[in-house]
């Protein structure tokens, strides 16, 4: 069965970085576009960033751009999203998507807290 398994979340202090990974399996990785999501609390769930299949087209909220960046390595069926510049608004557990065959799946998320 398809599942995702996030992980890399963590307390960082504003203006610092972490790197969230998203391991995949039961379905062809290789085949289907990744989506991080994540929701504040309090907040509706919200698409962070996206990646294409083979990596070749991405895109950001408006308020990640220029301090986040989606990847994805094939051979090892992860996503990964790295967030430099990290404002105390990017508070929220984040999670991994995928649609397959029209099924949206999603990962448990993993926390990312930014505070002093």
């Amino acid at each position: 069965q398809v599942q995702l398994v996030e992980s890399g979340g963590d307390l960082v202090q504003p203006g610092g970085s972490l790197r969230l990974s998203c391991a995949a399996s039961g379905f062809t990785f290789s085949g289907y576009s990744m989506t991080w999501y994540r929701q504040a609390p309090g907040k509706e769930r919200e698409s962070v960033a996206g990646i294409s299949s083979i990596g070749g087209t991405t895109n950001y909220a408006d308020s990640v751009k220029g301090r986040f960046t989606i990847s994805r390595d094939n051979a090892k069926k992860t996503v990964y999203l790295q967030m430099n510049f990290l404002k105390p608004e990017d508070t929220a557990v984040y999670y991994c998507n995928t649609k397959v065959i029209g099924i949206d799946y999603w990962g448990k998320g993993t926390l990312v807290t930014v505070s002093l």
